[in-house]
This record gives structure tokens, sequence and C-alpha cells, in this order.
């Protein structure tokens, strides 16, 4: 899922906290022994990444870096549609609707009415 514009340039080393720690699972000594685990924080927005896929520190901290920047675009991309909706929401409020739709909604709240001053009667004349 690696889209167009995901990679390293949103991201600000000074924006990132970046801890090493021992990986657990396979790869056998290495991993034991060396801190192959990264753990990369972006400061402004306080999303967090671990990474220990692999048995490299290099190629995790890479890894971990793709998965933050496209955690934040992504993470973006979705408050934008939720502004979006928000405005679409607003304008389909204040709209005003077309005659056809209007008269529909006023036949269907007659007809109701009807309905339900029938049930009127029809309880006052068990009584």
């Amino acid at each position: 899922m690696r889209r167009e514009g995901a990679s390293d340039n949103c991201l600000e080393e000074s924006e990132l906290e970046e801890t090493f720690s021992r990986s657990a699972g396979p790869g056998g000594q290495h991993v034991n022994k060396v801190s192959t685990r990264v753990t990369l924080k972006h400061l402004p927005t306080g999303l967090q990444v671990s990474v220990q896929e692999g048995r490299s520190q290099a190629a995790n901290r890479q890894r971990a870096r793709e998965l933050l920047s496209e955690l934040i675009v992504q993470r973006e991309e979705t408050r934008r549609q939720a502004l979006k909706q928000e405005r679409e929401k607003k304008r389909r409020q204040r709209g005003i609707r077309p005659p056809k739709v209007k008269r529909r909604i006023l036949e269907s709240k007659r007809k109701r009415s009807e309905t339900k001053a029938r049930r009127r009667k029809s309880f006052s004349k068990d009584d």
C-alpha cells in the first residue's frame, strides 16, 4: 500500500524520536544480542511505530520511517475527508429542496396525518 509522496519527505528529523531495543522472535543469536527493534515516534502528532521485521537495524529504521510516513499521510487524508463530509452535510442542510421532493414529503405527511386521525376516531367510538 505504498503511495506516491509517502516517503521520508514529510518527516523532519527534528520531529522524530528514535529508540532501539532488542528484538524478539526469529533471527537467531543476532537479534538477541543486537538492538534491532526500532521504535519511531513523531513528536507533533504523537504517532508511534515499532518495527522488528528484519535482522538489520538499518533496514528496520528505513521500514519504520516508511510506515510512519504512510500513517501520517493516511491520518491527514482521513482528516481532510472528514472536513469535506462536514462541509457537504452543511451545504445539504442549508440547501433548498427541489419542488418535487418537497411535494412528496408534504404528501407523505398528509397521509400520515389522515391515518392518525382515523385511528383517533376508531378509539373514541369504542369508549
